[in-house]
């Protein structure tokens, strides 16, 4: 008789229609994962019984943390990420958008930045400060994808360790405990993300703004090895996220 396999629960948090998992689904689906998305931006309800749940993502989006009164959904969306993280200590991922409102439910404050991080730019692992086994396969610097003006700042915690920074943004990645980490950039990018960001005209125009009018093209030619890069080293990070929490 065959040992039955265990599926695991994933929840995502959705904020925008064009703002998925991508290489981050493919991966989780292939370790047979079920996943259940939530589109904050069309009101759905986020499930009571969270605690069904083995793992949860807050992805990114045009949003701000602070604009509740336009989007009250992200009212509910603190409160439980705070429950999943804090009360239930499940493991927690949050991207971008995500990863600033896990900031906030830690005590920490969202800003405006001084300067805008938009594009591929470097940012660099702190490993003479604090070592986090779970990017042991990160080189010192590498490059990913950049999209926020605001950041997160005042990360007191002592529970908190800041694991990677940028030269415009000190806390581009850091994790709670052992099991929450926040995510400033992109890594999960594929190659025709940036074409369905594109969908949105001010992005579109900001993108080509930087890049030029054929600036999706000229992005997936350019930095076609950074896209392969950011995806090995997405899949090396949640190899060992979700072996380390025991999700595979």
């Amino acid at each position: 008789m065959k040992n039955k396999i265990s599926l695991k629960n994933l929840i995502v948090l959705q904020h925008d229609q064009n703002e998925d998992l991508e290489i981050i689904e493919e991966y989780l689906l292939f370790h047979k994962f079920l996943i259940k998305k939530i589109r904050l931006y069309l009101n759905e309800e986020i499930p009571k019984n969270i605690d069904k749940y083995d793992l949860m993502i807050s992805l990114g989006g045009p949003m701000d943390t602070w604009m509740e009164k336009e989007h009250p959904w992200l009212i509910k969306e603190k409160k439980v990420i705070k429950k999943f993280v804090i009360t239930l200590e499940k493991p927690f991922l949050g991207i971008c958008l995500g990863c600033q409102i896990l900031g906030e439910v830690l005590g920490a404050k969202v800003v405006k930045s001084k300067k805008k991080e938009i594009g591929f730019l470097d940012v660099s692992i702190n490993k003479d400060k604090y070592f986090d086994k779970n990017f042991i396969d990160f080189p010192n610097i590498f490059k990913v994808f950049q999209w926020h003006s605001y950041e997160v700042v005042s990360l007191l915690n002592p529970k908190i360790k800041i694991i990677a920074s940028s030269k415009s943004t000190k806390n581009q990645v850091f994790k709670y405990k052992n099991h929450a980490y926040g995510i400033q950039f992109h890594f999960e990018l594929k190659e025709n993300t940036i074409k369905n960001w594109c969908k949105n005209k001010e992005f579109k125009k900001i993108i080509d703004k930087i890049f030029g009018e054929n600036s999706v093209n000229l992005i997936n030619e350019k930095y076609k090895d950074e896209l392969m890069t950011m995806n090995r080293l997405c899949k090396k990070f949640l190899e060992k996220f979700l072996s380390d929490n025991k999700l595979i």
